[in-house]
């Protein structure tokens, strides 16, 4: 694919996430405890050879997307380009004995669910931990705190595995 084609790609990718988590699942919660972030996808889901350097500039743009919809004043920011400087480190952490192919991404059908899941649950809790305790403020409440981060991280991926498993290719594409 041309660099135009998958730049047009990633900005329709970053409309879809952005614009179904502020008109559909941002009114969502669950048990008034937990919330889905399932703009988060945008980041995790990133082809595995876009540079560091890229994953942080739309990692700060998803989470300023956020922090404009919901005037949260940084707080998704933050926590987005903290998911993103961590992925490629998460990424090499779990990097398969024979390592990655080119053509590969961050796909369960492709990686299997042992791999896919460990990389959810560590990006997704981080950020969680993150954005719950900027969002509180101080560790006042940590039980309270920790409970929304439990439920949060749930619910989060519950939804992004949904996406995977209903819109990613079961194959690979071959070049």
């Amino acid at each position: 694919m041309s660099i135009l084609g998958e730049l047009l790609r990633q900005l329709l990718r970053f409309g879809l996430y952005a614009g179904v988590q502020v008109l559909i699942v941002g009114q969502l919660s669950l048990f008034g405890l937990g919330w889905c972030f399932l703009y988060l996808g945008f980041v995790l889901f990133l082809p595995l050879r876009t540079p560091i350097a890229v994953q942080l500039l739309l990692g700060f743009a998803i989470g300023l997307a956020m922090d404009i919809s919901y005037d949260t004043g940084g707080l998704h920011a933050a926590a987005a380009v903290l998911l993103a400087y961590l992925r490629p480190w998460v990424l090499r952490l779990l990097t398969p004995r024979d390592g990655y192919d080119a053509q590969d991404t961050v796909n369960v059908h492709q990686m299997g669910w042992q791999w896919f899941m460990v990389y959810m649950l560590i990006l997704v809790s981080l950020h969680h931990v993150l954005y719950f305790f900027l969002e509180l403020g101080s560790f006042q409440h940590p039980l309270l705190t920790l409970g929304r981060v439990g439920v949060s991280i749930l619910f989060t991926t519950i939804a992004l595995l949904i996406v995977q498993l209903l819109f990613f290719p079961v194959r690979r594409k071959r070049s």
